[in-house]
């Protein structure tokens, strides 16, 4: 048995936190792309200073941290600047998961690797894991809850929503779905078999 690395990804608000941290109470490495999309920005890091020198100190908040929200509504409104930022932010997220990854494998060279990156798909990015597993939520469940979890309206959570691959897409590409649709109690039934259909099927017992 060598690492086994799962690419868990979905869409904005549709529950891969939760599936996460399923996969990881069963014993599962976890490396989040978006932790690690917010520690590459800390001020003073290379991709700080590269967004501050494109959008200038306006972007920052009174201690030198990016102002998420405002740098939020500048990108979602306009893909050419959501693909500058991302063009400026993923290549130092992707050295950090090398890192990440090489660190892990030395500990726990048969470790099962969580990489939780929600562009997975849209980034070409399937090729670096062993099986795409994608969290899925209707568009109408999407919209509500981001609404709920950020508390912007309608139109915004559409428009963020709108920024990223139509997740009924990403199913056709995905090796396993979990329909995070329903209650908590349903994802988690359906993540333990996904988990003792995997340990079966790849020997990870």
């Amino acid at each position: 048995m060598i690492m086994f690395i799962i690419g868990l990804t979905g869409g904005i608000a549709s529950g891969k936190s939760t599936v996460a941290k399923m996969l990881v109470e069963k014993g599962a490495c976890l490396i989040d792309a978006d932790r690690l999309a917010r520690e590459v920005v800390e001020p003073g890091r290379p991709a700080w200073r590269d967004i501050v020198e494109w959008l200038g100190d306006a972007i920052l908040l009174p201690d030198r941290n990016l102002d998420r929200a405002r740098l939020a509504e500048i990108v979602f409104n306009d893909r050419s600047k959501l693909e500058k930022l991302n063009r400026i932010v993923h290549p130092r997220v992707g050295e950090r998961f090398g890192a990440l990854t090489e660190e892990i494998k030395k500990r726990d060279p048969d470790a099962v690797v969580v990489y939780d990156i929600p562009l997975l798909i849209e980034a070409g990015m399937q090729k670096i894991v062993d099986l795409v597993l994608l969290v899925y939520v209707t568009p109408e469940i999407q919209a509500s809850r981001l609404q709920q979890r950020d508390g912007i309206s309608r139109a915004a959570a559409e428009a963020r929503i709108k920024a990223q691959k139509p997740l009924e897409e990403k199913k056709e590409l995905a090796d396993v779905i979990i329909d995070n649709s329903g209650a908590e109690a349903e994802t988690a039934r359906q993540v333990d078999r996904f988990w003792q259909n995997l340990k079966k099927e790849k020997g990870l017992e």
